[in-house]
C-alpha cells in the first residue's frame, strides 16, 4: 500500500467496514468508477490511477456496483458530458478492496491504493442521452 494510502486509511478505519470478501456480497466480480474522460487519459498515460479530486479529498477511490452506478451519475455527475465508464475486476484489487456502509446504508467498494490497470476490465464512453441522464451500456 503507498504511504499517502495507509495514512488515509487510518484515519478511514473508524468507518463502518465489514471484513466480507466482495465476491461473498455481491455476486459479480465488476465495479465501476464515473471518471472525467481528461481524468482518465492521465490514469492511462502514467499507468494507475490514483484518484478523482473527490477521491483523494476521502481518502481512497469510489467505486459502485453495477445496481449502485445509475445513482452515482444522476448524483454526482448530472448534465455531464465526456465521462468514462471504467469497469474494474473487484477480486483482482485484493485486501486495499473494503466495502464500507455509505448512501442510504448500502455497502459500497472504496479502494485504499492506487487502481493498478491491469484490473480494469474495459473502459467505455457515458454518453448523455436526450433526457440529460446517462445512457449506460448493459452492465453485469
Amino acid at each position: 500500500m503507498d504511504a499517502p494510502y495507509a495514512a488515509m486509511y487510518a484515519h478511514e478505519r473508524s468507518r463502518s467496514s465489514l471484513p466480507a470478501e466482495p465476491e461473498a456480497m455481491h455476486p459479480s466480480s465488476l465495479i465501476y468508477k464515473i471518471c472525467p474522460a481528461a481524468l482518465w487519459a492521465q490514469a492511462e498515460a502514467a499507468g494507475r490511477f490514483t484518484g478523482a479530486p473527490v477521491d483523494l479529498a476521502d481518502g481512497f477511490i469510489h467505486f459502485s456496483t453495477a445496481a449502485q452506478v445509475g445513482e452515482t451519475a444522476a448524483r454526482h455527475f448530472a448534465g455531464q458530458a465526456d465521462l468514462k465508464l471504467v469497469a474494474v475486476d473487484a477480486a483482482a484489487l485484493g485486501p486495499a478492496l473494503k466495502w464500507e456502509v455509505s448512501r442510504g446504508g448500502a455497502l459500497f467498494p472504496h479502494l485504499y491504493a492506487p487502481l493498478d490497470l491491469a484490473a480494469v476490465r474495459f473502459v467505455r464512453h457515458l454518453p448523455l442521452a436526450t433526457d440529460g441522464t446517462h445512457a449506460f451500456p448493459p452492465l453485469d
